[in-house]
């Protein structure tokens, strides 16, 4: 519950009255008519009356069902706000306030639907105007009603995971290590402290021996998503963040489907991580972290304790950034498996390249991909919104055939 302050004004119909009554006071006074000055008279009375009537309220006060509404793109959220005065009487008439990028429709007395196509945390507001004095004063505020979040829509694909040594930790990817799991692996013979249930019994039977059958270990990752949230330059460079977050959104909650531990880093003005754990509230901590990413302080290299050991890095940026791709390299440094997606779609600049400044701008962008795979960074092109998948399926390869010829 918050409370705003109004600031009162004279309304119309006081500014016609006080008018009216000066100009039929000076006219009766330098013509002499008395009809004119009684005329005035029930409008200075009517104006002298503010003084007996009920002191106007000094603010209103705002009291919303919930400080935030969440909801995906495309869909509508419903939420009530009841506005009352505070410090004196008034009649209020309480409006949305209009918006481009979210819509608000009023369903009842104090109730809204709020909605929005794309992406963002939005702030809602309200037109509250206030009538005291009998009409003769008015005051209009906008106030606040709720914190919006809409979250970005990406439906979870098929998103292969680059291959990397896996922890200890038992989830759905197969492993070439024999352990517990459910995938046959091999038959071997019985060895003391082997437990009675691996016992294969028809294959024990035939070789007149105890057999055991031994099964693939099936574990989990951590899966990272790393988001470069730096300021682009107006143009294709500062459009390519609506691909980021879309491409790190499809990753998580990929991973989240699969069993493995998500989380996420927003690189920017402003470092801001949400470490890895499993569950669909997770998946809701991390399109907060990625919403609220932003502000004014310096971010550099990434922490430590923002990734755990042997994470999947999937990094998402337009490669634009020198201090991103040396974060990038940093990573892979301390032993992460990194795989960096270009979500930049050709020259970042507004106006058309000649030919030749546009075969310039494909050659440094190539010697820029072959640098960072010489790394053990791959950097891979995501031409496509409905071809992630494929794109990591190649950066994958591209990684492992420079880690075999290295």
């Amino acid at each position: 519950m918050t409370e705003h302050p109004l600031t009162w004004r004279a309304s119309p119909a006081a500014l016609a009255l006080t008018t009216c009554a000066a100009v039929a006071l000076t006219v009766g006074v330098v013509g002499r008519w008395w009809e004119l000055m009684v005329f005035a008279a029930p409008m200075l009375g009517a104006l002298g009356a503010l003084t007996w009537l009920p002191r106007p309220a000094t603010g209103v006060r705002v009291d919303s069902s919930g400080g935030t509404v969440r909801c995906f793109e495309s869909e509508s959220v419903q939420f009530s706000v009841d506005v009352t005065t505070c410090g004196g009487a008034a009649e209020l008439t309480v409006t949305p306030a209009p918006s481009d990028s979210y819509r608000v429709e009023q369903t009842g007395d104090g109730e809204y639907l709020l909605s929005a196509d794309r992406w963002g945390r939005y702030e809602p507001a309200l037109i509250v105007t206030a009538r005291a004095g009998g009409g003769l004063l008015t005051a209009t505020a906008r106030v606040p009603a709720t914190e919006l979040r809409i979250f970005p829509l990406a439906p979870p694909t098929p998103t292969p995971l680059p291959h990397s040594p896996l922890p200890d930790r038992i989830g759905a990817h197969s492993t070439r290590r024999f352990g517990s799991g459910v995938e046959f692996g091999d038959i071997r013979p019985h060895a003391p402290g082997d437990p009675l249930r691996s016992v294969n019994w028809p294959v024990s039977a035939r070789r007149g021996r105890l057999h055991v059958t031994e099964r693939i270990m099936d574990r989990a990752a951590d899966v990272v998503a790393v988001l470069d949230t730096t300021p682009q330059a107006p143009g294709p460079a500062s459009e390519s963040l609506h691909r980021t977050v879309r491409g790190a959104t499809q990753v998580v909650q990929t991973a989240l489907q699969r069993g493995d531990r998500a989380g996420v880093v927003a690189h920017g003005l402003r470092l801001r991580w949400l470490g890895a754990d499993i569950g669909r509230r997770q998946f809701y901590r991390i399109l907060d972290t990625v919403l609220d990413a932003g502000g004014a302080a310096e971010g550099t290299l990434v922490p430590r304790v923002a990734l755990p050991p042997r994470a999947v890095v999937i990094a998402f940026s337009t490669m634009l950034d020198t201090g991103f791709a040396l974060s990038l390299l940093e990573l892979r440094r301390r032993g992460h498996v990194v795989v960096a997606v270009d979500v930049l779609r050709g020259p970042p600049f507004e106006h058309e390249l000649d030919p030749m400044t546009g075969r310039m701008w494909r050659l440094e962008r190539r010697n820029m991909y072959r640098n960072m795979g010489v790394l053990g960074v791959p950097v891979v092109a995501w031409e496509d919104d409905s071809a992630l998948d494929l794109a990591l399926a190649l950066a994958d390869r591209a990684r492992r055939l420079s880690g075999a010829h290295r």
